[in-house]
């Protein structure tokens, strides 16, 4: 079982940047969960389901939601079994819980996820 676990969030002001960060588990399930699969961001604001915003595969090629591209960047490093989202020119309707998981997601790897706030 690989553990997932976020960090980085926090209340921003609109238009502000902010980066997340996912560590895995270095143990021999999480390096290799971490070289073979694709992994994504995921967000779940209060009242809506939880939505995929960001994957990447493990070569490197991305993909994002409409709402957030052009604005987020996913990024991995493998050797440090890391994943990380840097979030720009955030808005009010990016609140919500950030998480990390696989793509398609592994039910038992969700973690606590990370609260960002975008408010005046």
């Amino acid at each position: 079982q690989v553990q997932l676990v976020e960090s980085g969030g926090g209340l921003v002001h609109p238009g502000g940047s902010q980066r997340l960060s996912c560590a895995a588990s270095r143990n021999i399930f999480g390096i290799t969960v971490f070289s073979i699969k694709d992994l994504g961001w995921y967000r779940q604001a209060p009242g809506n389901q939880r939505e995929l915003v960001a994957a990447i595969s493990p070569d490197g090629s991305t993909n994002y939601t409409d709402t957030v591209k052009g604005r987020f960047t996913i990024s991995r490093d493998n050797a440090t079994t890391m994943v990380y989202l840097q979030m720009n020119n955030l808005q009010p309707e990016d609140t919500a819980v950030y998480y990390c998981n696989t793509v398609p997601y592994t039910a038992r790897s969700w973690g606590q996820g990370t609260q960002v706030t975008v408010s005046s």
